[in-house]
């Protein structure tokens, strides 16, 4: 969906499994996405860009779209409630900046 939200044109996302698997879709439209959602399904129109923003992690696959989305926005981005990132992808941050992403981790 990360990918979806600045890609040309229009994406469909159906979910069939976790009802909850769009909890993510108000915090990616702080960072600008267009995202409509009816029931299980979300259409996805892309934009030109996204812009930074303050954010509240829901989930394990939902912050890492954050970040993903994060990464490609203009400006800074804060998310908050990682720790669900930390359940499920090991040292996240530090593989970003090796890649040539720039964001740090940061208590408080």
């Amino acid at each position: 969906m990360a990918l979806m939200t600045v890609a040309s044109g229009a994406s469909v996302i159906r979910e069939t499994v976790f009802e909850s698997r769009f909890m993510h879709v108000p915090e990616l439209a702080r960072l600008g996405a267009n995202i409509s959602l009816q029931g299980s399904t979300a259409l996805v129109r892309g934009v030109e860009r996204l812009h930074g923003a303050e954010l509240m992690a829901t989930d394990l696959r939902a912050s890492v779209s954050l970040v993903l989305a994060a990464l490609v926005a203009e400006g800074e981005t804060t998310i908050h409630r990682i720790y669900h990132l930390d359940r499920g992808y090991e040292s996240l941050d530090h593989k970003l900046v090796q890649c040539g992403g720039d964001i740090r981790r940061v208590s408080g």
